[in-house]
């Protein structure tokens, strides 16, 4: 089973990219954020032809994230369902096969003094909340997406260039942590312990062709699913070209439970 999750910053800019990567490494299930439109601008039909069933929690111009899968998926949750009243379309969830996925878009949190930054904690804080009040660290679950976080410096190419940004700030390094201990296993990490491998590039002073990455993009998955993890990768090949996404797919591949 291939478990993938790719922040492709505006549907309507990567759909071509989208359809070819879907048809070239025909993931089983695809977790998506930053959809940047309305559900009805979504292109259902395309990614019907290729086999793939969609839900999605979608908003007009901004976030928006997605499922895509072979199997039809079930007992689909849009948001967090804590009482909290947030219009920023950023969590949804599904089981298929028999797993439970949970696509997130984390806030990125602008800067560090920011009023966004604090929003961007807050949504952590209850990103660990649902957890714990919805799922057991026993059960298959999956919660992948963006989450703007470079859990240490060996997913940084430039640490002392962004120490402290609100992609690196101890904060929310202690929020990742917070996940992991709630029982969640780093699949990427698991097979690249060493770090060095990157999923974003800023768009802005040629990042990507001076190597200036970090890991942001993350599959984290209970001890169940982990421990059939036998690969995880990063297609930064969807990096380069015409109009690609600052982000680069991640896929992890799982052993037949």
């Amino acid at each position: 089973m291939k478990i993938a999750t790719w922040n492709v910053n505006s549907i309507k800019a990567r759909k071509d990219r989208l359809l070819a990567w879907l048809g070239a490494h025909a993931p089983d299930v695809l977790c998506l954020q930053e959809l940047k439109l309305e559900a009805a601008a979504f292109p259902h039909e395309e990614i019907r032809a290729l086999g793939y069933h969609t839900v999605l929690h979608a908003q007009k111009t901004y976030n928006g994230v997605a499922i895509l899968s072979r199997r039809e998926p079930e007992a689909v949750a849009i948001g967090f369902d804590d009482g909290v009243d947030d219009q920023q379309a950023r969590a949804i969830a599904a089981t298929v096969e028999g797993v439970r996925v949970l696509c997130v878009y984390v806030p990125n949190g602008g800067e560090p003094t920011s009023d966004k930054f604090a929003y961007k904690l807050e949504w952590l804080e209850r990103l660990g909340s649902h957890l714990q009040a919805r799922y057991q660290p026993n059960e298959a679950l999956v919660v992948c997406g963006d989450l703007n976080i470079a859990p240490d410096d060996s997913d940084v190419a430039r640490p002392d260039e962004w120490r402290g940004t609100v992609l690196c700030h101890d904060d929310v390094r202690a929020a990742f942590r917070g996940l992991i201990d709630w029982g969640l296993v780093d699949c990427f990490r698991q097979h690249h312990p060493n770090g060095g491998v990157y999923s974003w590039w800023d768009y802005r002073m040629l990042s990507f062709p001076k190597g200036n990455g970090l890991r942001i993009d993350h599959v984290l998955a209970t001890p169940l699913i982990a421990e059939r993890c036998r690969a995880a990768s990063i297609d930064r090949e969807q990096r380069k070209g015409k109009l690609p996404s600052d982000h680069a797919p991640v896929m992890i591949e799982l052993e037949t439970a």
